[in-house]
């Protein structure tokens, strides 16, 4: 089972039996195995990862 957890003001928490890849069908190596933390914000320098820039930008999912 995958679940997705979309965090108030921040990244989408996924965990489960996951496989990222990218617009090549190319795998993006996870950091964890069964778990990932994805950028919704857009500011990440490590995309698809989240590395907390939408903490200092003050960025918000609201509206």
């Amino acid at each position: 089972m995958v679940k997705i957890e979309v965090l108030k003001n921040g990244p989408l928490y996924i965990t489960g039996d996951i496989e990222i890849v990218d617009a090549q069908e190319n795998p993006i190596p996870l950091r964890t195995p069964g778990k990932a933390v994805l950028c919704r914000c857009g500011r990440s320098k490590d995309k698809p990862f989240c590395d907390g820039s939408h903490k200092q930008t003050g960025w918000s999912d609201e509206g």
